[in-house]
């Protein structure tokens, strides 16, 4: 699974923002962090520990509105990942060190993964039509 967190999430910010002056290359990362844990990464402890650290390490201007997307994307792994389903991980640490023998959240959705992958990489196909790398942003999404 990589395809349907990156897509999801690009297109998630593009239309809350609308903001034609979004950065979406950190959104990608951000969005594909969380794959490497379950138990840390997967925490909405962890995506507001980083945006707080982001805020009060960064001054308004270009670095800060470019890091933004980093957070952004942590989160909405969150919502599109399913953790939230479970307490124990989703709260970590706030209900213990263990997340109670949960496994990966992509690993649990089981066959569902496939479909949901397909959809990412027609979603990523259509980001790329409209995405400028030096940039990082995006002309117009259908």
């Amino acid at each position: 699974m990589f395809f349907w967190f990156v897509a999801t999430a690009v297109f998630t910010v593009y239309y809350v923002f609308r903001d034609p002056g979004f950065d979406y290359r950190m959104v990608m990362v951000g969005s594909v962090v969380p794959l490497a844990s379950v138990r840390v990464l997967h925490s909405v402890v962890f995506g507001v520990a980083l945006l707080t650290v982001l805020m009060l390490v960064t001054r308004r201007g270009v670095l800060r509105r470019m890091l933004l997307g980093l957070p952004i994307g942590v989160l909405l792994h969150l919502v599109f990942t399913g953790a939230w389903t479970n307490q124990r991980v989703f709260w970590w640490p706030l209900f213990g060190w263990g997340t109670g023998g949960a496994e990966h959240p992509v690993i649990a959705r089981a066959w569902w993964n496939v479909p949901l992958e397909a959809a990412g990489l027609v979603g990523c196909w259509l980001i790329a039509r409209r995405f400028d790398w030096r940039t990082g942003r995006i002309t117009r999404l259908p």
